[in-house]
């Protein structure tokens, strides 16, 4: 399966419209702690089904949306 965001404005809108989340400063933190944990269970997966190109840029974007709040 491969994911295709135009952008980071296309990103966040799937994520708080589409998929209901709320991009607050906790929820970012974890997300940016499992994703930069090779390790951790959820990003395991998540680097197996997507790669680590994808997995970057999402980081990258959470990232963003924590130094926006």
């Amino acid at each position: 399966m491969e994911f295709t965001y135009e952008s980071y404005a296309h990103w966040r809108a799937e994520m708080t419209e589409n998929a209901k989340l709320t991009l607050d400063e906790s929820y970012c933190k974890k997300r940016i702690e499992a994703l930069s944990d090779d390790e951790d269970p959820s990003t395991s997966a998540f680097l197996k089904a997507y790669g680590a190109p994808h997995r970057d840029q999402v980081l990258s974007w959470f990232e963003q949306t924590l130094a926006e709040l």
